[in-house]
């Protein structure tokens, strides 16, 4: 039988997520934080509590889209000696310790660009990475990334943002491969203490125009909210929280439970 690829592995998660009647579990970690062998450990320890799929930060030194937590993190990642070759380097050694979960790496074009867009499709494709998600660009911009994803069977994942017009909401859902990325709110990354009133109005507005899954993402830190979003979305999309976990000296087992009682929620 032929391998799925990236696009596939996706669908087969929220397939089964569907038929289990929950939503899918999506924890965010950046690499090489707090150390680049710290960080393949929580990843490890991120699986054992019941992630679904894992987004893999790509550091990177100016990381619009994110609030302090995940820009301190990839700012620590960046001094270490993180790079986008050292990046794939750990995806690859986290698939030769056995994790097989779909991998999603979330980045900026910019790194991609340098690289050059084929040649980062294929080192994906490679070694197992199954998706992009990349904040800075607009589907208007994303052709050649898009190609290359095509090429070698990832899924280019677009967001879309409360704000979002009928025509950008088309657009995204038409051009996004895997799933949609639903930002919670109109701003940067960071958790926060209660979700936006108008989420499940803004679900219901993506919903009525595809039938792809919806994975939301942006402020949400505790896994009361995430059953929240678990009512109304397929996917859970949980980063600073966790990420503020990883930094702290007993952060195993703080992430390892958090992860759990996330998993139950959803």
């Amino acid at each position: 039988m032929t391998e799925k690829n990236g696009v596939q592995r996706i669908a087969a998660v929220f397939e089964g997520t569907r038929a289990e009647n929950r939503a899918a579990l999506m924890p965010y970690l950046p690499l090489g934080y707090p150390t680049p062998e710290t960080s393949l450990a929580m990843v490890e320890v991120v699986v054992a509590g019941g992630a679904d799929m894992l987004e893999l930060g790509v550091p990177f030194s100016d990381p619009l889209a994110d609030g302090p937590t995940i820009q301190g993190a990839t700012h620590v990642a960046l001094q270490q000696g993180m790079t986008v070759a050292r990046c794939l380097e750990m995806a690859q050694e986290l698939r030769q310790r056995g994790t097989t979960l779909p991998f999603i790496f979330m980045g900026y074009y910019n790194p991609i660009l340098a690289y050059g867009e084929e040649s980062f499709c294929r080192a994906c494709r490679e070694i197992g990475v199954d998706g992009l998600i990349v904040p800075d660009l607009p589907p208007g911009e994303g052709e050649m990334l898009e190609r290359a994803c095509r090429q070698h069977g990832l899924a280019l994942i677009y967001l879309l943002a409360p704000t979002s017009t009928p025509d950008r909401v088309r657009l995204v859902t038409e051009r996004s491969q895997g799933f949609v990325y639903l930002v919670s709110v109109a701003g940067i990354t960071g958790a926060r203490g209660s979700l936006p009133p108008d989420l499940a109005a803004f679900v219901d507005r993506v919903r009525a125009v595809t039938d792809k899954p919806l994975a939301v993402g942006f402020g949400i830190s505790t896994p009361e909210q995430a059953g929240q979003v678990a009512a109304l979305a397929d996917g859970v999309i949980v980063g600073s929280a966790l990420v503020r976990l990883t930094g702290e000296t007993d952060g195993r087992e703080k992430v390892k439970a958090f992860v759990a009682g996330l998993r139950q929620a959803v």
